[in-house]
């Protein structure tokens, strides 16, 4: 089961009316949250998709359950334009992918779980940002940690938290998942 913020009950609607009422919950979500959307109307998986794309949220994707089709969206937020890097250490996706491939880093992506559900890098570790405080024993103070997210500004602030608290090796990856072009998977 995906984590959503919210669920919207579409099904049984037809077009535009499940696009509808996704606009009217969206804009009553805070930024960053994400809206699972029950619907039964086939068209909906790309006409969700054209609207996030148009508006300017993130769709991550569609899981079939039976007759219904679960949609989620996330809603755009403040990670989602360009913000300045306060983390010294920061590396790009194609010294990521050279050290995923070499296996000597542990991976850190802390979107939120549907984000990370949907699409994601081979042995990260989901834990999303608003859960890293709780979570930081989870995580080695030796071990060499990269931060990941969508753009690289919530593994920013992730990568500042870790220091903060007594991790030595931490690196933030920017541009993050928007770009990232190597090896991911789904846990759907």
């Amino acid at each position: 089961m995906i984590k959503a913020n919210e669920v919207l009950d579409a099904k049984g609607l037809a077009c535009p009316m499940p696009i509808v009422r996704t606009k009217k919950v969206m804009n009553e979500l805070e930024p960053g949250f994400v809206l699972e959307i029950q619907a039964t109307d086939k068209g909906s998986t790309a006409d969700l998709k054209a609207w996030a794309d148009r508006i300017g949220h993130q769709y991550l994707g569609t899981v079939e359950e039976g007759e219904v089709l679960k949609h989620y969206v996330r809603k755009s937020g403040n990670d989602d334009v360009e913000q300045e890097i306060k983390h010294p250490h920061v590396i790009d996706n194609e010294q990521l992918s050279e050290k995923v491939a070499a296996d000597t880093i542990v991976l850190v992506d802390v979107r939120e779980e549907a984000e990370y559900r949907f699409n994601h890098i081979p042995g990260a570790v989901s834990i999303p940002l608003g859960e890293l405080a709780a979570r930081m024993d989870e995580l080695n103070k030796e071990d060499d940690i990269h931060v990941v997210c969508r753009t690289g500004s919530r593994s920013d602030l992730a990568a500042q938290k870790l220091t903060e608290k007594g991790f030595t090796k931490v690196t933030n990856v920017v541009p993050g998942m928007s770009q990232w072009t190597g090896e991911t998977e789904k846990s759907v």
